[in-house]
Order: structure tokens, then C-alpha cells, then sequence
């Protein structure tokens, strides 16, 4: 998960309340129970203290919301009787929650956004190609590409032997730069919206012409699939559950990744039990203290986030600025923090990952990952 669009966040100065609300109704009684939740939000966040002016705000833009095609949550940030960002959710929260605290509370985004990776899907025939963004919630049409297609004059049939080699050779060459038309513009729309990610669809000759022209950046990062296609009839519900398949493999092999880089980098501080000699801090952080750190000197290159762990909530020290982080608050006032604050660590470090650019990983139930909960791989060890 990058972290990028909620830098408005930590541009303004708080208190801000932050709401999680599920939004998704298909029942009868749904506008009841809309009007319902927008009472249980303005109640919770006047019993934490919130102004009125922002209460007002966050529930003018949940009256907005349309009572059916909504995602299935919604989080809203506010201060100052605006509300800042309206991020929808790609799961529904299992309660109502709205704070009210020095920092936006955006843990619980890192598990509700279902961020996913940047999907390129091309849809791939003789004719060209039809491409599309997948990004989460966000589905985009990217337009078409539209291939050489040669037919010999006065061919409706196969043509006779003495013709047939050059008919066959001809029609070969405007597949092949066909096949090349779409190779480029998927490279070049994959390079200009970032995509992690690309899909190809179609028959199995058409679209391993395409990913074999591929830059190798990009062919790197390709996979194909039989389902879907440009033919009438292609159903588009097998495509979105080949695309859903594609885009959670590669999230479970990024966070596999990324938790192998961090057993790696934990174990090499305790070489010094073996040689005698203690090497250092290793290419990794594991705990509150260690994170703190490491977000503090924008050593973060993976922040490891476990929202069921112990050290999520934890109280740490914070200033106005995104760097300002200390375990203690002697320690925060020692860095330069006039008036050091009480945050959750899960809030505070996320705020510095954003600042710093750092991406930012849920480890899933089940999977083994950083004690307490917090962790970070880095850029650099020390």
C-alpha cells in the first residue's frame, strides 16, 4: 500500500475525526438505517469532544451519499468543519467507528482499503487489443489499439498453390506487427499509470505474440490467461475472477517477499554469537522502539503492519512534525518537541512512512510476522 494521498493529512494541524462507516445497503429499510449510523457517528464524536462545526461537516457529506451503489465502506477525515479526504473502502468495517485525536487514526485503512496492485488488463485478438486499468475500487478504460490487418484482393476462399505462400506470409507480417502495435502501447500505458501488474487475455498464440515484444521490465511483471478475449460472447465475469486471482497472488508474493527480507535482515544482528563480534543492527527493525527509530531517520524502505498485534495501539510521543516520534516523552523532548503529545504508534508511524514514501504491508492473519506486530525491512542498516 502506498501511502501518497494521505499526505493532506499531515499538511494541516489537528484534532481530526476520522470515521469508518459501512455504506453498502441493499434492504428495504436502507435509508433508515443510513440516518441511523449518521446519528451513531455525530454521537461518538461529540462524546470525544469534537466541535460542532466539524461534526456538521462529516455528517452533511454522509447525507450526501447516494443510499444504494455505494462501496462497501467509506473513511472520512475532518478538521476544522472540513472534511479532508472521502476514501472508499474495499471492505465494509465490522462497527461504526468515529475519533477524535491529535492525529487522523488511519490505521485501520491499511486493512479496509483492499488495496490491490495496479492491474494493466489487455484484451488481445488478431485485430488489436482492448485496455483496461484496475486499480482497487477504480476500474478504467485506457481506449484501443488497432492492428494491421492485410486481406488479398479477391480472396473470400484459400487461394490457389501458386498464391498461397504469399498469402499466408502477408497475412503473417501484419499479425507480427500487429502484435508489435500492441506490445508498445501497452509498455507505454503501463509505464504512465504505473501499473505493477499486466494481464493478458485471449488466445494462447495472440497474446504470447504480445508478451514476447514486451520491454523486459514489463514482461517481467505479465501473466496471461485464456478467459476473456474480444470475441463476442467472452464472459466478463470469468475476467474479473481472473483478474481478482492474478492481483491476489501477486500481493501474497510481495508480502511473502517482504517477510522473507525481514527474517533475513532480524537474524543478522545475532551473528555476534558465533564470531564473538556483534556486527550490528541488521537490515531490519522489529518492535516499537526500533521502528521509532528507523521512521525517524527515513530508514523505512517496508513498514510491516500486523493490526491484531500488541504494539499497535501503543502509546508513543509525538510533535507537529511527521519526523517527530519517540518512544518516552523525554526522549521526544530531547528531539526538539516543545510540547510532546500521546499517539497511537500504529497512527504515528504511518504518518512518517507517508512522508518518507515508504510502502506500507498488512501481514495477513494466520501468517508469521514481526513480534508485537510492527516491523519495518530498510533501506539501509546501520
Amino acid at each position: 500500500m502506498e501511502l501518497g494521498f494521505l499526505k493532506p493529512l499531515f499538511s494541516r494541524q489537528g484534532p481530526w475525526a476520522s470515521v469508518y462507516v459501512e455504506t453498502r445497503r441493499s434492504t428495504e429499510d436502507a435509508q433508515q438505517i443510513q440516518a441511523l449510523r449518521e446519528r451513531a457517528v455525530a454521537a461518538q464524536l461529540i462524546d470525544a469532544g469534537a466541535d460542532a462545526y466539524t461534526v456538521r461537516a462529516v455528517a452533511n457529506q454522509l447525507m450526501a451519499e447516494p443510499v444504494r451503489g455505494a462501496p462497501p465502506g467509506r473513511a472520512l477525515f475532518a478538521a476544522g468543519a472540513e472534511v479532508v479526504l472521502d476514501i472508499p473502502l474495499g471492505r465494509a468495517p465490522a462497527a461504526t467507528e468515529a475519533t477524535w485525536s491529535f492525529l487522523p487514526h488511519i490505521a485501520p485503512l491499511t486493512d479496509l482499503r483492499g488495496d490491490g496492485p495496479v492491474c494493466l488488463v489487455a484484451s488481445v485478438d488478431r485485430t488489436g487489443a482492448d485496455l483496461e486499468l484496475r486499480d482497487g475500487l477504480r476500474r478504467e478504460p485506457l481506449g484501443q489499439v488497432q492492428g494491421t490487418e492485410w486481406q488479398g484482393r479477391g480472396h473470400r476462399s484459400m487461394p490457389d498453390d501458386r498464391h498461397e505462400w504469399h498469402y499466408r506470409n502477408k497475412v503473417e507480417n501484419a499479425w507480427n506487427e500487429t502484435a508489435g502495435t500492441i506490445a508498445a502501447e501497452v509498455a507505454r500505458q503501463a509505464r504512465e499509470c504505473g501499473a505493477e501488474l499486466v494481464l493478458l487475455a485471449g488466445d494462447q498464440r495472440e497474446r504470447r505474440a504480445v508478451l514476447h515484444r514486451l520491454p523486459d521490465p514489463v514482461r517481467a511483471a505479465a501473466v496471461e490467461t485464456a478467459v476473456g478475449g474480444r470475441s463476442p460472447g467472452t464472459s466478463a465475469e470469468a475476467l474479473d475472477r481472473e483478474v481478482a486471482l492474478a492481483c491476489e497472488t501477486f500481493s501474497r508474493k510481495r508480502i511473502e517477499n517482504a517477510l522473507e527480507r525481514f527474517r533475513i535482515g532480524r537474524g543478522r544482528p545475532g551473528e555476534h554469537r558465533e564470531t564473538g563480534v556483534d556486527t550490528g543492527p541488521g537490515e531490519a527493525a522489529e518492535g516499537v522502539p526500533a521502528v521509532v527509530d528507523a521512521v525517524r531517520t527515513h530508514q523505512v524502505a517496508t513498514l510491516l503492519l500486523a493490526p491484531e498485534g500488541a504494539d499497535a495501539g501503543r502509546s508513543v510521543w509525538i510533535g507537529p512534525g511527521v519526523d517527530d516520534v519517540a518512544v518516552q516523552r523525554g526522549q521526544a523532548k530531547a528531539i526538539g518537541v516543545d510540547k510532546p503529545i500521546p499517539a497511537r504508534a500504529d497512527d504515528a508511524l504511518l504518518r512518517s512512512a507517508a512522508a518518507a514514501g515508504s510502502e506500507v504491508l498488512v501481514v495477513p492473519a494466520g501468517m508469521p510476522g514481526p513480534a508485537g506486530g510492527l516491523g519495518a525491512v530498510l533501506r539501509w542498516s546501520t
